[in-house]
C-alpha cells in the first residue's frame, strides 16, 4: 500500500518525445507500483496561488514505468498544471502520493493480451507492457505524427494517426476490429485512452466476445476516496474509480462515455 501522505522525489532526467514530456524522479521510500496504478501530481516549484500560480490541486497520472527506485510519468502540456510539471528539471521536486487505485489483472483462461492506447493513454501500457510477453500485441493512435512519437515508448506498436502522418490513416480502433476478427477467441484487451476510443473499444469487445479491461481516469481532488469527485457509473451503481479503479472490466460498464472519464 502507498505510504500515507504527499512525499517529494527529486527529478533526474526530463525526456521530450515529440509533444510528450517523460519526467523521471527517484522514490526509493515509496513501494512498487503494480501496471495500471496511478500518482497524485504536484511540483514543489510554482504550484498554486493567484492568477499566475493558479493550480492547487494535484493531477493524478499512470506510471509510465518504474524501476530500481525510479518512477517515470507521461506529460502532455494541455493546461496550467501540466505545463508546471513538464517544465519540470532534474534537481527540482516532484510531490507525489502513491502508487494509488487497482491495476490491470493478468488475462483470463489463458488468452493472449492484446493492448489498445490513444494519446497519453499509452502511458499504463508500457509498464504492463514491460510485464508481459515479448510477442504481446500493441496498437496505439494518435492526432497526428508529432504525438505518434510517443510510440517509440513502447516495443513494435502498430500505429494509427487521425493525419495519416504516420502508420494507419483512421482510428486505433479499425486495427483493433481487424484483430478481434481475426484472433477474437484467444485475446483479452487492455486499453486506455480518450473516452470516445474507449467507448468503441467496449462496443467491439461486446459484440466479438472479448473480455476487456478499461483504464479510465477522472476528475480527482485526493485520490484515495476521501473527497468523492471521481464517481462514475455502473451496472452496479456509482463507484469511486480512485479506489474502485481506474482499471474497470469492461463488463461493469453499459458505455464508457462518463462524464470526465477518459484521458
Amino acid at each position: 500500500m502507498a505510504p500515507f501522505g504527499r512525499r517529494s522525489a527529486p527529478v533526474t532526467a526530463r525526456e521530450q518525445h515529440g509533444a510528450y514530456t517523460v519526467i523521471r524522479c527517484l522514490d526509493r521510500s515509496g513501494p512498487a507500483p503494480h501496471p495500471g496504478q496511478f500518482y497524485m501530481l504536484s511540483s514543489s516549484e510554482r504550484w498554486g496561488g493567484g492568477a499566475g500560480e493558479r493550480p492547487f490541486l494535484p493531477r493524478a497520472f499512470s506510471v509510465l514505468r518504474a524501476g530500481a527506485g525510479e518512477l517515470q510519468f507521461l506529460i502532455e502540456d494541455v493546461g496550467p498544471g501540466t505545463k508546471r510539471l513538464s517544465e519540470l528539471h532534474p534537481g527540482e521536486g516532484l510531490e507525489l502520493v502513491g502508487p494509488l487505485g487497482n491495476g490491470f489483472a493478468p488475462p483470463r483462461e489463458e488468452r493472449v493480451p492484446l493492448l489498445v492506447g490513444g494519446g497519453v493513454g499509452i502511458a499504463p501500457l508500457a509498464i504492463w507492457q514491460d510485464a508481459l510477453p515479448d510477442d504481446t500485441r500493441v496498437l496505439l493512435g494518435f492526432r497526428d505524427g508529432a504525438h505518434a512519437a510517443g510510440a517509440a515508448l513502447l516495443i513494435a506498436p502498430a500505429i494509427a494517426t487521425d493525419d495519416g502522418s504516420v502508420g494507419h490513416h483512421g482510428l486505433v480502433t479499425e486495427l483493433l476490429e481487424d484483430e478481434l476478427e481475426d484472433r477474437g477467441d484467444d485475446v483479452e484487451v487492455y486499453a486506455c485512452g480518450p473516452p470516445g476510443m474507449l467507448e468503441a473499444v467496449r462496443a467491439l469487445c461486446v459484440e466479438h466476445d472479448v473480455p476487456a479491461q478499461l483504464a479510465l481516469e477522472s476528475g480527482m481532488a485526493c485520490g484515495f476516496g476521501a473527497c468523492f469527485g471521481c464517481v462514475v457509473p455502473t451496472v452496479d451503481g456509482y463507484i469511486r474509480l480512485c479506489v474502485d479503479g481506474p482499471v474497470l472490466d469492461a463488463a461493469r460498464l453499459e458505455t464508457a462515455l462518463v462524464a470526465g472519464a477518459g484521458h
